[in-house]
């Protein structure tokens, strides 16, 4: 088949089974299939950029990272909505309707808790997204919304403007993956599902955005062209057959009572959507009389949301556990007598950490008042200390990590308490991840699936025993085979000869990132020395400091991390500096910043030139900049460095400067 008629053909059918799998819920192929369809038209439309229709399906991973996002004029303002908190506002609200629109009649729809945004279509095609802002000036974000999956990139019929209103957000499910991500490389966590959306829509790299795998319910149009709606309802029936995700309900209610009881319905079942709401919405049903109603500087007068309160509960807090997470960190649980809150059974909730139970003086045996933090985690709010009987039990944090018996230690500065055992069981798969990652061991043939099998077949519990694998066994597994075992072999063999700082790096003392490695395999030659030197004399060390420093110390006082690497140093893996020390420093004082793509290098191979000839490199430009390496398609650092008036050079002019 010729390439045009391919992509075509591709284009039109990965839509379609899109559609029929993030809107319609109905998926009619598997997951494998639908990549291979999307490889295959990647490849094409890679080799012939010219065929490329304006709305591929490829265009959802996300294209290139912008500077900072462009300002947006909304036409029509993206009002707010007028709030109520109890019937009687609800009834009010009717009566004022009343007084300008005789029998009318009201829609009542679910309020997403997420983040609102206006998507345009001209001539049926994607053209311009762009958040609320404060209602008459928001941000362009078209790239990322097209990374939405159920954002139809065209529609199925070409009108000739269409402007919608939509809510973004993220899925319960989606959130607690995300966070789980985000807690595992040690990043900063989102608070609930709103926060993460909102984060996520205003990456400036749409790539980013990609993998947050982001949802939108469209609720309203705010223009169209080329059609004549006359309703709410018939509007929302449209948009859902031009392959919009709506919330279509179909009940059109003539007394305000029956709306309300529909609110305080939605309010019932708000614990089992899956999604965050936070409240419910009516809406006069016709446009005219909308009209009649017209609006304020701030709101319409033709809807309301009715806000739903937290849901409380009382309960007793029977016990407190200690959870380990995949960073070390010591989190305590309340064990509670089971009540229903928010559409679900609760037995478990947070209490965040040490200082919150402190503050807040909770004790096991106390009577608790919790509520749905962001409806979806359970937390403690307060202690209902009038009930106290004097035999409740203040809480203390453990001393010893109660999944390996490992120290546990409280930074200064920091919350958290962490157990600092390399070879704690609840961290075991996230540090032998580290461990074999590129950056450290670099050992090929162990990616986090294939670590996490060999783990839950009890293979390995830890990184040191890679270096002992039973090579017969983990044959024996599903997926496995003997080829993957040589070249495994041959790879952690390989491994036994890295440069120290690789190995000092896969250790995963918090705070040691790869450029902190370097520094310290530089200056102690040997792990035997490292583990011995002193607190001060660490935190006296360029790109150190105080803080790295005591981390440090503290890993290596753990006997279970020198247990760990003793075991290492069996297998035969080098635990010295043999790389030479370099008398060239020629670049010694300088700091680079490299941009771009570089035709003949990687950009952590040019990184490792300059540091080895006694330089530094930075992620970002300053006035402290030496030089800016600038590669193809160089960005918003040029264009500082620029400013700045920072030497920038070519890759032809850093090979010069390296001869």
């Amino acid at each position: 088949m010729e390439p045009e008629k391919r992509i075509e053909e591709l284009t039109e059918l990965l839509n379609y089974h899109n559609y029929k799998y993030y809107v319609a819920d109905s998926p009619e192929i598997s997951d494998f299939e639908f990549d291979a369809m999307l490889r295959e038209l990647e490849e094409l439309e890679e080799k012939y950029p010219e065929l490329k229709r304006a709305n591929s399906p490829t265009m959802r991973v996300g294209g290139e990272a912008a500077s900072s996002f462009d300002e947006v004029v909304h036409t029509v303002p993206m009002l707010s909505l007028q709030k109520a908190f109890d019937r009687s506002e609800i009834y009010d609200f009717d009566r004022r309707v009343r007084e300008v629109i005789r029998d009318p009649q009201y829609v009542v729809e679910h309020k997403i808790d997420g983040l609102s945004v206006s998507i345009e279509y001209t001539n049926g095609e994607l053209t311009r997204a762009s958040t609320r802002g404060d209602g008459i000036t928001g941000e362009d974000v078209t790239e990322n919304i097209k990374t939405i999956r159920s954002v139809p990139l065209r529609l199925k019929q070409p009108v000739p403007f269409l402007e919608v209103r939509g809510e973004v957000f993220m899925s319960e499910k989606n959130f607690l993956k995300l966070n789980g991500l985000l807690e595992e490389t040690e990043q900063q966590t989102f608070a609930n599902p709103r926060n993460a959306a909102a984060g996520s829509l205003r990456q400036l790299d749409p790539k980013i955005a990609a993998k947050r795998n982001l949802d939108i319910f469209v609720f309203n149009i705010q223009q169209i062209d080329g059609v004549i709606i006359k309703t709410h309802i018939d509007g929302l029936r449209f948009l859902k057959e031009q392959g919009f995700k709506t919330i279509l309900n179909d009940r059109i209610y003539s007394s305000i009572e029956d709306a309300y009881n529909e609110i305080i319905h939605i309010g019932e079942e708000r614990g089992t959507l899956g999604f965050g709401i936070d409240g419910a919405v009516i809406k006069v049903n016709d446009f005219n009389s909308r009209t009649e109603l017209g609006e304020t500087e701030k709101f319409p007068r033709w809807a309301i949301a009715y806000k739903y309160p937290a849901e409380q509960q009382r309960t007793v807090l029977r016990d407190i556990k200690i959870q380990v997470g995949r960073t070390g960190v010591l989190t305590p649980l309340a064990l509670l007598d089971t009540v229903r809150i928010a559409g679900s059974n609760v037995s478990k909730a947070t209490l965040h950490n040490a200082d919150y139970i402190s503050q807040k003086d909770i004790r096991i045996g106390d009577t608790v008042i919790i509520e749905k933090a962001g409806d979806i985690i359970p937390a403690v709010v307060e202690v209902v200390k009038s009930e106290r009987t004097g035999d409740e039990v203040p809480f203390e944090m453990p001393d010893k990590c109660p999944e390996c018996g490992g120290d546990v230690v409280r930074f200064d500065g920091e919350a958290a308490y962490r157990c600092m055992s390399v070879a704690c069981p609840a961290q075991r798969i996230r540090n032998i991840i580290h461990f074999v990652s590129r950056p450290a061991m670099d050992i090929d043939g162990l990616g986090a699936s294939n670590v996490i099998k060999l783990a839950e077949n009890g293979l390995i519990s830890d990184a040191a025993d890679i270096y002992y694998l039973d090579y017969d066994k983990a044959i024996a597994l599903p997926g496995f085979g003997k080829k993957w075992a040589e070249n495994l072999s041959a790879s952690i063999e390989k491994s036994k000869t890295n440069p120290l700082y690789r190995l000092i790096f896969g250790l995963g003392i918090r705070h040691i990132g790869e450029k902190a490695a370097k520094v310290l395999a530089a200056r102690y030659k040997t792990l035997d020395a490292l583990m011995a030197a002193e607190t001060d004399d660490l935190a006296k060390l360029n790109d150190v400091g105080p803080v790295m420093a005591a981390s440090v110390s503290e890993f290596f006082s753990q006997s279970n991390n020198i247990e760990f690497i003793n075991r290492l140093t069996l297998a035969g893996v080098d635990c010295e500096d043999d790389t030479e020390s370099g008398t060239d420093r020629r670049f010694e004082g300088q700091t680079f910043v490299l941009t771009g793509t570089l035709e003949k290098y990687k950009r952590s191979d040019a990184a490792a030139v300059i540091e080895k000839l006694g330089g530094k490199t930075s992620s970002s430009v300053s006035k402290k900049t030496s030089y800016v390496l600038a590669g193809k398609e160089a960005g918003s650092k040029l264009d500082k460095a620029n400013a700045l008036g920072i030497t920038v050079i070519t890759e032809a002019e850093f090979e010069e400067m390296i001869k």
